[in-house]
């Protein structure tokens, strides 16, 4: 069975997006975070378009641990509105996706 889920998060620097990564695979919510530096956002907050430089966490976990990632994110984010989002993972190599289980509480 499928249950893999995969979430995107941004965060303000590498530090922050650091800290974040660190503490979910601590706490085994999920099986691995890349963070990719760089990254550029334009949005719309309070009424008028923003631009800033971002980092992108790619978070792999699985649907039983969902809601417990995105409190978690709520809890420990610097955003007030952070993104976090996620997508199924239809399809993928069945060793990874099985580590992902056996890795994650």
């Amino acid at each position: 069975m499928l249950d893999a889920l995969i979430f995107f998060v941004t965060a303000p620097n590498l530090e922050e997006g650091k800290k974040i990564a660190r503490l979910l695979v601590e706490q085994k919510i999920v099986a691995c975070i890349n963070i990719i530096q760089n990254v550029i956002s334009i949005y719309w907050w309070k009424e008028k378009i923003e631009e800033d430089s971002e980092v992108l966490l790619i978070i792999k976990t699985n649907k039983k641990n969902a809601k417990r990632l995105m409190a978690k994110i709520k809890e420990v984010h610097p955003y007030d509105t952070p993104e976090c989002i996620s997508v199924e993972v239809n399809d993928g190599l069945k060793s990874y996706l099985e580590w992902i289980n056996q890795v994650t509480e």
